[in-house]
């Protein structure tokens, strides 16, 4: 689009149109809300809501940089103060709440998430919390392992980055290049392009942090949206076009509804798809959506357009904001979540709501509009019996005192809070030093072990020395069990759960190697095996137990079994989460499975563990020294009366 098609000849200004409010956007912001709330709350039924996200950057990209064009052919100039000023007064107010008041709550009820505070505070309040949670953060995928409240405010500052930097770009865009505003869109997709591949050469599965959370990685779908503003500006849409066109837009619209809803359902982010062009595509799709929900002819501006949606996209704001604390805060307190995954599900989203709504009438709305200049006065007003407010003025007494208890509670916490989890930690430190010192060991004996163990199965009378009889007592097992678990190679992959049980697991497997790590994600499994395979450690027998931090897919067993090879073992301990609403979702899969595959047995660890309580510490996930030694004592059985069948 030229700059004569804004002006006369005789050089003045056109009327570029009049500013339209697109409603319809608001529906696409519901979709994306709803995208990530659902993840957050059922991870294992929609494992790609966390593509909302790039719905928001692309609405973001194309609304910010089509008015921002707007008023440059208005007038010549953008004011970036007015427009900082804006931002700052929507963004901050809500910010500096579920800041405040998250921290007050976790200082009184929740110190164990207490961790990093004052760094999390400080990258929030000046928008580089992303690039701290690059170094520093937990996986966006990790749901279990100490999930904190303050994670998704990673998506708040990037979008900030962007408000602030790209309205600086696009001044110097269009003194230079304003005669070829196609040629602009040109060079925005193209920076597209390289911020995919850039987040296609940074990804690795182990740690999808850099690519995640990084700013130059997920700048894609807003500058495909800003390019879209430069040739699909929304004030010179025509509202009159051929029935044709209509009909094949309305079409395309639809279409590309489904194949969203579709991602959402199908494209896990521990997976290495979206990462590898996925979210590009989504992107792409996203932003053709936008303008076709931006062109008054079509049918989707208006078909988005309702009630609910514009309550909902109102508030999504301030129910983006809420969500996560609410419910890690809910998770937290509420122990049973497995048991009543649809309840659970729907209490927390109740609470959001609720919360958003007073926010919004009471926080962002008010603050929005207040005159800072006053600020002063209006502190003053507080303090004055004559000033009129009456018993409003008692409203600041909880203010106070929830953001003393904040600045207390950041000011004094530890920079690492440990975790008080009846000595979980402690076993965990301990264990790893024990499993590396073990793992080198194993290597050694697992070729003898494998001749031994041929042996030992068809050996109807064992004899053990006093020291594996005490070993065998311990663990419930027969002199048989005992003596051939002792000889059959093992390689574990897992958890921090494999951590915890991972000691008495090779007191009995005194060949076995095992992987473990806090915090691993069923998504880095396949890399890490076939790592492991890579440097000949992967043994005939494989045992997994994952699926305590996060949803298990039937890709995910695919892709394992496709690194495990059809020639191997695999033995997958299913997971005891009552706290998590993937518990059975994780089970079924792992049940699933089982049928599928000849060479998958599911150990069944959550039937005899689901009511005893008196097995676990007090997170109801890991489990003590008692019931390390049941979980043992299961797998061993298990694994020993599968293999034997097998001779």
């Amino acid at each position: 689009m030229k700059r004569s098609d804004f002006h006369n000849n005789s050089g003045e200004r056109k009327n570029v149109g009049k500013r339209r409010y697109i409603t319809g956007f608001d529906g696409l912001r519901v979709m994306a809300l709803l995208g990530v709330i659902f993840y957050h709350l059922m991870p294992y039924t929609v494992p790609g809501g966390y593509l909302g996200v790039p719905i928001f950057f692309a609405v973001s990209g194309y609304l910010i940089t089509d008015i921002f064009i707007q008023e440059w052919d208005r007038n010549g100039k953008i004011k970036l103060g007015s427009f900082y000023l804006r931002r700052l007064r929507r963004l901050y107010p809500t910010l500096i709440v579920v800041l405040i008041t998250s921290t007050a709550y976790m200082t009184v009820f929740a110190q164990n998430l207490l961790s990093h505070i004052r760094n999390i505070i400080w990258t929030n309040l000046t928008f580089v919390y992303n690039w701290w949670l690059v170094g520093n953060g937990q996986s966006y995928f990790d749901r279990y392992n100490g999930e904190s409240p303050f994670t998704h405010l990673w998506y708040l500052s990037v979008l900030a980055q962007y408000y602030f930097i790209w309205p600086i770009i696009l001044i110097v865009l269009l003194k230079v290049y304003n005669d070829h505003r196609t040629q602009v869109a040109g060079v925005l997709f193209s920076l597209s392009i390289i911020s995919t591949m850039l987040m296609a050469i940074l990804y690795s599965p182990d740690n999808v942090n850099r690519v995640y959370y990084g700013t130059d990685t997920r700048v894609a779908p807003f500058l495909i949206g800003a390019a879209l503003a430069f040739v699909w500006p929304s004030t010179r849409l025509t509202r009159n076009l051929k029935l044709k066109t209509n009909i094949i837009a309305n079409t395309l619209g639809l279409l590309i509804l489904v194949a969203m809803g579709i991602s959402f359902f199908n494209m896990p982010g521990t997976t290495a798809t979206p990462y590898y062009g996925g979210i590009f595509i989504f992107s792409l799709i996203s932003v053709l959506m936008v303008a076709i929900i931006a062109h008054p002819s079509f049918i989707w501006d208006r078909a988005l357009t309702n009630p609910v949606f514009k309550w909902l996209g109102s508030r999504s704001y301030g129910i983006y904001m809420y969500q996560l604390p609410v419910m890690i805060f809910y998770e937290q307190k509420v122990t049973n979540i497995a048991a009543h995954p649809v309840i659970n599900t729907i209490a927390p989203l109740i609470i959001i709501l609720l919360i958003s709504e007073l926010s919004f009438r009471f926080i962002e709305v008010p603050l929005a509009k207040f005159d800072y200049r006053n600020t002063f006065r209006a502190i003053g007003a507080i303090f004055n019996p004559k000033s009129g407010l009456g018993w409003r003025r008692y409203l600041a007494i909880p203010v106070i005192l929830v953001t003393a208890v904040a600045i207390y509670g950041a000011a004094t916490a530890p920079e690492k809070v440990a975790q008080k989890t009846d000595g979980l930690q402690t076993k965990l430190a301990k264990n790893s030093k024990a499993t590396d010192k073990k793992n080198a060991e194993a290597l050694k004996k697992q070729k003898a072990a494998k001749k031994a163990a041929s042996e030992s199965s068809s050996s109807k009378n064992v004899k053990l020395n006093k020291k594996e009889e005490a070993i065998a007592k311990k663990y419930n097992l027969t002199p048989q069990e005992f003596k051939f678990a002792s000889t059959v190679p093992i390689t574990g992959v897992g958890d921090s759960v494999l951590e915890d049980t991972a000691t008495d697991l090779q007191e009995v497997f005194q060949t076995a190697y095992m992987s473990a790590k806090v915090g691993r994600q069923v998504g880095e499994a396949q890399g890490v095996i076939t790592s492991l395979k890579s440097q000949g450690n992967l043994s005939d027998n494989v045992l997994i137990n994952l699926g305590a931090n996060g949803p298990v897919t039937m890709d995910h067993v695919k892709g394992i079994e496709k690194a495990v090879g059809s020639k191997r073992h695999i033995f997958w301990v299913n997971v005891h989460v009552p706290t998590q609403t993937w518990e059975s979702s994780v089970n079924k899969t792992l049940a699933e499975a089982a049928k599928k595959y000849k060479n998958f047995t599911v150990i069944d660890w959550y039937t005899p563990s689901k009511n005893q309580p008196g097995w676990f510490y007090t997170d109801h996930v890991h489990p003590n020294p008692d019931g390390s030694i049941q979980y043992a004592s299961i797998a061993v059985k298990q694994i020993v009366k599968t293999l034997d069948k097998q001779k």
